[in-house]
């Protein structure tokens, strides 16, 4: 179960790959095109000014059509076989489910307490070119939950010659179709009633202030291990638990308004301390880094300082911290729970001094979508946020450093084995003995592959932002941590039969590699 609540976080993320450069082009396409920074050449009807509005309008794409985006990238992460098939088999079934719940409420709406005659907007939103109920990303992961359920289920199911027509996509459209006209009566009957149940979870968010954010933060980061923490930040931060839209969307649509009012930036928008999760990348990363190295043996300094460096420098550019979370998770499972604590601290007390945005991510993203939009009028904001955070950088030093020494946590470098570095040198070398000196990935997935018992011990495989996932037939034919490190992993994580190999940012072109391999080897 726990294994499928992974899997589930990994190809949620998929969609969410996307928002950081449409952030970006959106915040850079306001600043660029507002005459109070720029000047003149920005004013309404101006060339410049036409121009960066399409541009900003090209950045829009991706948060416009945020449902349409999670109901395809979950069967790319989640079907076991032929998952581009089951993408555009959980598009088309996405699709005739909204087009089943608008008809329904078009002629039914009154009986479930919906006015489908009211403007986009109020409960309602245009989908595809469809008016239908909002259901966020959470309708779109539910219906692209049960598509993917019936493509593994029935996607291979064989049928009589004279009906192979009907097999395979086709078969799943027919069933889904059913499905789907069921799924539009239960949710035109039931979502109307959640959404007043949001409106009031909105209120009671933003009336708990310190503490709401407090609770937020900690359970996002707290149940990070389990992929849980995506219910956590999902109908936060793309949802309307606390602003229609989400508070991604929200932040984006204010961008200009905020930028340009005097206002403290915690009156314009008190909800902003529940996008606050960021913070911890970007201060508590570098802390925990610091005393790790500082808590390595004198021998293995130098190697760890290898290891953690990259990791760190992911965590705060690009606000990914798998790497260096799984790091110490399963070391010592206590210090990952005093990090939720002290990240929903670190939070907290930004929030109380006034800070907030959309900081969700990393220092990229934090500084194009807030600090150069909002320097103006709310730089001294900003001066508080990285005053906090420097002293949480001490503070976390001193918490982790103080744990691992009094309870003798194996930290890296700090237990009996080597910290083993791959070398370029023996990199090189092996690319020479297995043939391929210009395929860095098919080496890598290679070495991973050797380290999981060959292929014939492959069960499933597939892959999220940063980690290589694969389901094993026997685990303990699976070799130790260190034959996947010799491979460039940063880690890995295990679950029985389920392993996490946490690779980076180019785990696609891992994952092909590896795929290939599975496949020369089933020929």
């Amino acid at each position: 179960m726990m294994a499928k609540i992974q899997r589930f976080g990994g190809a949620m993320f998929t969609p969410v790959l996307f928002f950081v450069f449409s952030g970006i082009v959106i915040a850079v396409a306001s600043v660029i095109n507002d005459p109070a920074i720029v000047g003149n050449i920005a004013e309404e009807g101006t060339l410049w000014n036409k121009v960066w509005e399409i541009i900003e309008e090209g950045g829009w794409t991706v948060f416009n059509n945020m449902e349409i985006l999670f109901a395809i990238g979950l069967p790319l992460g989640l079907a076991k076989k032929a998952n581009a098939r089951a993408a555009l088999e959980s598009f088309v079934l996405y699709m005739t489910f909204n087009t089943f719940t608008s008809k329904i409420l078009e002629n039914f709406g009154s009986t479930f307490g919906v006015n489908f005659d009211q403007q986009v907007g109020e409960g309602l939103k245009m989908i595809g070119g469809v008016k239908t109920l909002d259901t966020g990303v959470v309708g779109s992961i539910i219906i692209a939950g049960v598509v993917i359920y019936l493509h593994n289920r029935f996607f291979d199911t064989p049928l009589p010659e004279y009906l192979g027509i009907f097999q395979g996509s086709a078969l799943i459209g027919m069933i889904g179709f059913f499905a789907m006209f069921v799924m539009a009566l239960l949710f035109s009957w039931i979502w109307p009633i959640f959404q007043q149940g949001v409106q009031s979870l909105q209120a009671f968010m933003v009336r708990s202030g310190n503490f709401g954010v407090f609770t937020y933060i900690f359970l996002e980061k707290a149940l990070l291990p389990t992929g849980l923490h995506h219910f956590i930040y999902a109908p936060f931060q793309f949802g309307p638990a606390v602003v229609e839209g989400g508070t991604t969307l929200y932040w984006m649509e204010h961008l200009k308004e905020f930028a340009s009012s005097s206002q403290s930036l915690k009156a314009l928008f008190p909800e902003g301390g529940f996008a606050l999760q960021g913070l911890s990348n970007l201060f508590g990363v570098p802390g925990i880094a610091l005393a790790f190295y500082a808590t390595a043996k004198k021998a293995n300094k130098k190697k760890v300082l290898a290891l953690i460096v990259p990791g760190v420098i992911t965590a705060v550019l690009a606000g990914i911290t798998e790497p260096f979370d799984y790091t110490f998770l399963f070391i010592a499972p206590v210090l990952f729970f005093v990090h939720a604590v002290l990240a929903a601290i670190l939070a907290t007390t930004s929030y109380a001094l006034g800070v907030v945005g959309d900081m969700g991510g990393g220092l990229i993203e934090i500084i194009t979508k807030n600090w150069i939009p909002m320097s103006a009028n709310h730089w001294q904001t900003y001066v508080i946020q990285v005053g906090v955070g420097l002293a949480f950088i001490l503070i976390y030093f001193l918490v982790f450093r103080f744990l691992i020494l009094k309870f003798d946590f194996k930290t890296p470098g700090r237990a009996d084995e080597e910290v083993t570095m791959f070398t370029k040198a023996d990199y090189k070398e092996k690319k020479q003995e297995d043939g391929h000196e210009d395929d860095l990935y098919h080496d890598q997935a290679l070495g991973f592959l050797e380290a999981f018992g060959g292929a014939e011990n492959i069960e499933n495989v597939n892959n999220c932002a940063t980690r290589l996932r694969v389901s094993v037939k026997d685990e303990n034919q699976v070799q130790n941590d260190d034959a996947f490190k010799a491979w460039g992993a940063h880690g890995v994580v295990r679950n029985n039969k389920y392993f996490q190999v946490i690779v980076g940012l180019n785990v696609p072109q891992v994952r092909e590699s590896f795929d290939k391999l599975v496949e020369e080897n089933e020929k």
